[in-house]
């Protein structure tokens, strides 16, 4: 499929309904842009939301983490 589309002057594209659906692009979906020889690929993509744990937040899984193996060790003991 072959289509050209206009870019507004705040540089968004709209891609045709057609090729979304054909895509699986849904409102809010993630494009992945990639620049090549020829000029610019668009992908579909998939995003995942990322935490970044605080020093004192490892310590929080470290004490559940002891918590859970004292759990375990009482419960194989039996």
């Amino acid at each position: 499929m072959t289509t050209t589309i206009q870019v507004n002057q705040r540089g968004t594209l709209t891609l045709p309904i057609e090729l979304r659906k054909k895509l699986g692009i849904e409102k809010g979906g993630v494009i992945m842009i990639e620049e090549s020889s020829e000029g610019i690929i668009l992908k579909p993509a998939v995003a995942f939301p990322v935490e970044m744990y605080t020093d004192e937040r490892l310590k929080e899984f470290e004490k559940e983490d002891e918590k859970l193996s004292a759990h375990l060790k009482k419960k194989t003991a039996k």
